[in-house]
């Protein structure tokens, strides 16, 4: 069944993006569900220790799932708790999604080794499209948002797919090089310009990934862009 899935751990980023999902599952009429994962990280443990921190595990969750039913109109949010590795649990999940919604702490800050390895490898090998959205906090609701642009000077059928349909839904326009005439002509309530307006960032960046769980050039787009990143594999995009 397609879905939204979204990784939430409570944390600032996480609530970033809760929201983004939200919106997604929104747009899309489509079911959410709010994943989260835990694991005892201090080796061997008895049963009562387990079970408090599964307990503390089911509070997240639950306070996940409620931000989503009371502040959004999404009629099906489900959850879903599983013990082991988040990054493992949410490319499970994409396999039965629409799309795949991460937070980061923004990677260009932090050395390779701590920049948002579930958010990295959920990018690099889930079978949906995956949205991560970076920094803390509520996201800004900008008066004049700006485009969807397509990074990669020659886009996959599926970077370009994605780019026009989240261009149509958000009713923004996409950015990207090359001759469109054929995608102008599918999307006629789609605006295509060569460059964003100054002063208009982008509200997406999209981009298509490496093949076998590699990034690619995503990775830069990662470690740098100043809004969202859609990364693509050559799966195609699923409304």
């Amino acid at each position: 069944m397609n879905r939204v899935v979204v990784g939430y751990d409570g944390s600032d980023f996480s609530m970033q993006a809760l929201d983004w999902a939200m919106d997604e599952a929104e747009y899309r009429k489509l079911p959410l569900t709010v994943a989260h994962a835990w694991q005892w990280p201090y080796g061997e443990a008895d049963d009562e220790a387990k079970a408090h921190l599964r307990k503390a595990a089911e509070h997240v969750l639950w306070h996940g799932a409620e931000c989503a039913r009371s502040t959004s109109s999404v009629v099906d949010v489900e959850t879903d708790l599983f013990e082991g590795s988040a990054a493992r649990r949410l490319v499970s999940l994409s396999d039965g999604a629409a799309l795949v919604v991460v937070g980061s702490r923004g990677l260009s800050t932090l050395p390779r080794a701590v920049m948002g390895s579930v958010a990295e490898y959920v990018a690099a090998h889930a079978g949906c499209p995956v949205i991560v959205v970076r920094g803390p906090g509520p996201l800004p609701a900008p008066t004049r948002p700006g485009p969807v642009v397509v990074v990669d000077r020659e886009p996959s059928e599926a970077v370009l797919e994605f780019a026009f349909d989240e261009a149509a839904i958000r009713q923004l326009a996409v950015v990207a090089a090359g001759d469109l005439a054929a995608w102008r002509a599918g999307h006629p309530d789609v605006e295509v310009k060569a460059a964003p307006d100054p002063g208009r960032p982008a509200t997406l960046m999209v981009v298509g990934r490496g093949e076998n769980g590699h990034l690619g050039g995503a990775e830069t787009v990662l470690q740098h862009a100043p809004c969202p990143v859609a990364v693509l594999g050559s799966h195609p995009a699923r409304a």
